[in-house]
């Protein structure tokens, strides 16, 4: 048989009909062969040439203060949360732990006594707050940094490591920068538009509604000595007057602790105990700052409506 016959000539009627047989017959075999391959691990094959290498996160412990640095933990029945807490500030490289009970009616006092006998407790029987806590904790140190952190917000090391450096780098107040977790200006709370309100009337909207009233936060010594640590007990005060004097006060660090705030009877709902005692308080540091200050502060006082302009044109 010859070749021509075998594949056919382009003449032959049945040329057409066999060829594309063949083709049919063809492509079956590749899916076939397709289904049946199995491939090769991607690894050992082809790499992928994007792969990017996780972020190499500086560790607290492999940082080096110029000066000396503090904390100082104001706690009120936080058995729960107490051993975390200490345990992130434990990396940090801190000279003192202060841990002051506000208060406490459960088992934080023997959590911190038996699991972390390096820290200095102070026991309050009567609860006072927590700016009075933090103001009592001030004033059992005389490091160079001192941070503030609550008893019931666990925050990673790595997190609270940026407001010391902050303070040993220069800074006298390094504040939280909530700016980016906060909702539009309509929808926030009474205490919000208190602070952004005060650095207003101070001359600071860059600092939008950060606050001393917020931790984690940090002060340097130079501070502490300016102002005494008992005015710490009325934060947004101590806030104001830390800007008057010319200290440099900047927010530092974003680390959201109102999602994570633990909810309680006293903080929650519209009007709570907490909102009052915060809003009266920076009804005291706006009087403070026109005393020391006159009413013009160089320039007119901002109305409602002008905060409400500059809040929203953001």
């Amino acid at each position: 048989m010859s070749r021509e016959y075998r594949r056919g000539k382009p003449g032959d009627p049945s040329w057409g009909s066999r060829r594309a047989a063949q083709r049919r017959q063809g492509s079956m075999h590749s899916m076939h062969s397709r289904r049946m391959r199995k491939p090769a691990p991607r690894e050992e094959r082809m790499p992928e040439a994007n792969r990017t290498e996780p972020e190499v996160r500086k560790m607290p412990g492999d940082i080096v203060l110029q000066g000396t640095a503090a904390a100082v933990v104001s706690a009120c029945n936080e058995e729960s949360t107490m051993d975390q807490v200490l345990g992130e500030l434990e990396k940090l490289p801190l000279k003192d732990i202060i841990v002051v009970l506000n208060g406490c009616t459960d088992g934080t006092h023997s959590i911190v006594a038996q699991h972390h006998p390096g820290a200095t407790l102070v026991n309050l029987p009567d609860r006072l707050g927590h700016d009075v806590g933090r103001a009592v904790g001030a004033r059992m140190t005389r490091a160079d940094i001192v941070l503030f952190v609550d008893g019931d917000l666990p925050i990673p090391a790595f997190e609270l490591l940026p407001f010391l450096q902050a303070v040993d780098q220069g800074t006298d107040v390094a504040l939280n920068d909530l700016g980016r977790h906060l909702p539009p200006f309509a929808q926030q709370d009474s205490v919000t538009r208190c602070k952004a309100f005060l650095n207003r009337i101070l001359r600071r909207p860059d600092l939008g509604a950060s606050s001393l009233t917020a931790v984690p936060h940090a002060l340097s010594r130079r501070l502490l000595d300016q102002l005494g640590p008992a005015m710490l007990a009325v934060p947004p005060k101590a806030h104001a007057m830390a800007v008057l004097y010319g200290m440099k006060v900047a927010a530092v660090h974003t680390v959201d602790v109102i999602k994570t705030n633990r909810k309680r009877t006293f903080n929650t709902g519209k009007g709570n105990g907490m909102e009052q005692l915060i809003v009266g308080d920076h009804a005291e540091a706006l009087t403070a700052v026109f005393q020391v200050a006159g009413v013009s502060l160089s320039g007119p006082v901002p109305t409602r409506v002008d905060v409400a302009k500059g809040r929203n044109a953001r």
